[in-house]
């Protein structure tokens, strides 16, 4: 009867501790689920991306973004994301960009960006092409996650580089797809307009005039792009040739495309008005039959490189040409 007693404590026993180490298993199974409610919180408000410099951990949804380089602002822009603060070449900021830049802080273009005011700036995100900003990397990232993309040759594979980072590729799909349409339409439209005439696309520089072909950025734009045809005999080997005054009359277009590589520089502007005033430049073709179309420095300082500049290039052209129409 002992025995039994003793026994049936034993059990009892037994049972109270099954009982504790089920409960104590429970409360571990509700403290890990605390925990990792706790530790996946946070993880809505951040995100891992991909960068040349590794995997980088940066915000969801950043408010406060640079892009470093004078076209990224552009791309930012083109994805519907104001930057805080951009790098300038030019003073004024092309027209297409002043009204949506109006808040936004200068910091002028140099080999090595101005800290403070980025700093100053509070980003919370700095975006930049690596061929740019890798020798500022150390700092940059002191003062906001910083995301170093890698050099393309086609600024869609940058845009959509860009549109990754800030879960936005079905934007940047959109921004090159519709600058397609426009692109097909102006095509449509100038060969109606200008069919087989040549067209010449040249920038006054300071000390000499360059002539654009097709094989670079810009040329291709129009000869390709735009479906203008270039004159027969620009080198095919070359991009863009530098040519003086005197040099000019050889390359005799229906159609000349003039850009001032800065409007506001004065020995530019000298360089136009002695052009101008010549018998060389009065003798050319276009010029007799007032086919000469001139556009802003600034506004194609980004062509061939921005959806944004390209966009805005696309009107001018089709602008230009349907007035010379009337």
């Amino acid at each position: 009867m002992k025995y039994s007693k003793i026994g049936s404590f034993i059990v009892l026993a037994v049972i109270l501790m099954v009982l504790m180490v089920a409960c104590s298993g429970n409360n571990e199974s509700t403290k890990g689920t605390v925990k990792n409610s706790v530790t996946e919180a946070p993880s809505d408000n951040v995100r891992v991306v991909a960068s040349e410099k590794g995997e980088i951990t940066i915000p969801s949804n950043p408010s406060k973004v640079i892009g470093l380089s004078v076209v990224y602002p552009e791309f930012l822009q083109a994805l519907g994301v104001t930057p805080i603060a951009v790098q300038n070449y030019h003073a004024d900021f092309p027209s297409y960009l002043q009204e949506a830049f109006k808040d936004v802080q200068k910091m002028g273009i140099a080999e090595t960006p101005d800290f403070e005011m980025i700093l100053a700036a509070e980003p919370d995100l700095i975006i930049a092409p690596a061929w740019w900003s890798d020798k500022d990397y150390d700092q940059l990232t002191k003062i906001a996650p910083t995301v170093l993309l890698p050099q393309r040759d086609d600024w869609r594979d940058e845009l959509k580089d860009i549109g990754k980072v800030l879960n936005k590729e079905d934007v940047a799909d959109k921004v090159i797809q519709d600058l397609v349409d426009q692109e097909a339409a102006a095509k449509a439209k100038l060969d109606t307009l200008v069919g087989d005439e040549t067209v010449m696309y040249m920038m006054i520089m300071p000390k000499a005039v360059v002539l654009y072909g097709e094989n670079i950025d810009r040329g291709s734009f129009i000869h390709k792009t735009l479906g203008l045809k270039p004159i027969a005999n620009f080198p095919q080997t070359e991009q863009s040739l530098s040519i003086s005054l005197e040099k000019l009359p050889e390359y005799n277009p229906d159609h000349l495309i003039v850009q001032l590589d800065d409007e506001n520089n004065e020995v530019i502007q000298q360089s136009y008005k002695d052009m101008l005033n010549s018998a060389l430049w009065k003798n050319m073709k276009a010029v007799k039959n007032n086919q000469v179309y001139v556009m802003g420095g600034k506004e194609w300082f980004s062509l061939g490189m921005s959806p944004l500049a390209n966009s805005y290039a696309i009107d001018a052209v089709l602008k230009a040409f349907e007035s010379n129409e009337k």
